[in-house]
Order: structure tokens, then sequence, then C-alpha cells
């Protein structure tokens, strides 16, 4: 089992980089599907999870093999491209994720109610209102490269594992 944190301050610095930053994270995964499609059938599992202050990477399974895995996330962290097709599909993705989470009322007073208690943090209308006055290819590869140049890493590896 390994667990990574990727910590960012840049995300929570405004409502656009919370909507880049899962754009970001949405993209990477897509791009994933394809090459860790093996992995997936050697019972090697992932997950991506856009986090409130970073990218969470989980990578569970086979020990001999995971370092692999998790060696092909990072490859394609490091080097992220997109297509603007792609971009326009988790874009579209997005918009109708974050409109669902509005309609419903538990997840609605769940985002009031912490937007309350916490300081900083963007509401889930400001979330969708930056996502509809749209985003531009150019802000997002710009997030990534400033996203990738301020990350502290936390990290937790569990298992057969030599230091």
């Amino acid at each position: 089992y390994v667990r990574f944190h990727l910590i960012s301050p840049l995300i929570q610095q405004s409502a656009e980089n919370i909507v880049l930053f899962d754009t970001f994270v949405n993209i990477l995964s897509h791009n994933l599907g394809e090459p860790a499609y093996e992995a997936d059938v050697a019972q090697l599992e992932y997950k991506l999870v856009a986090g409130e202050h970073g990218l969470v990477i989980r990578v569970k399974g086979f020990n001999h093999k995971l370092p692999l895995l998790f060696q092909l996330i990072i490859d394609y962290l490091s080097d992220f491209n997109f297509t603007p097709a792609v971009f326009e599909m988790i874009t579209e993705q997005l918009k109708k994720t974050y409109f669902n989470i509005l309609i419903k009322p538990e997840t609605l007073a769940k985002d009031v109610r912490l937007l309350i208690l916490e300081h900083g943090r963007w509401s889930m209308i400001d979330k969708y209102q930056t996502l509809m006055n749209g985003l531009s290819i150019e802000s997002l590869s710009s997030f990534v490269k400033a996203f990738k140049s301020q990350l502290f890493v936390e990290g937790l590896v569990q298992g057969n594992f030599t230091s």
C-alpha cells in the first residue's frame, strides 16, 4: 500500500485554481486509463483523488510490480499533456458534476456548513460559476506548471517493502 499526498498552497488561492486543479486531476486520470489497464488486470489498484490541499495518489497491490505502476503515474504527472478535445470533454463532465452537487439539498447544506466553519474555503457555487464563465487551455497549462513547481510531498508506504 503506497499513498502520497502532493500538497500545494496554490490550490486554495482562488475558486479558479480549485476548478483548474479538478480539471487537471480528471485529465490525468483519463490519460492513465489505457496505460494502467494492464496493471488493473494484474490486480494492482490506483486512485487519484483531488484533495482539498493537493493530489492524493493511492496505489495498492502486489509489491513486486507496485513501483512500476507508481512510476507510470509519476511519469504521466511530470509529462502532463492533453488535447483540446479531452479538455472540453472533462470540463463538460465537471459542469455536470458540480451542478449535480448543487441540486442535492444535503450536499449543498454540507458545502454551506463547511464554508461557514473553514476559513478560506470556496463554495461549490463559486466553483460552478467559475467553470461556467469558461476556462482556457492556457490557464490550465500555466496552473499545472505552477502546481508542479510548488509541491510538498507526504508519503506512506506499508507492506512488504524495504526502506
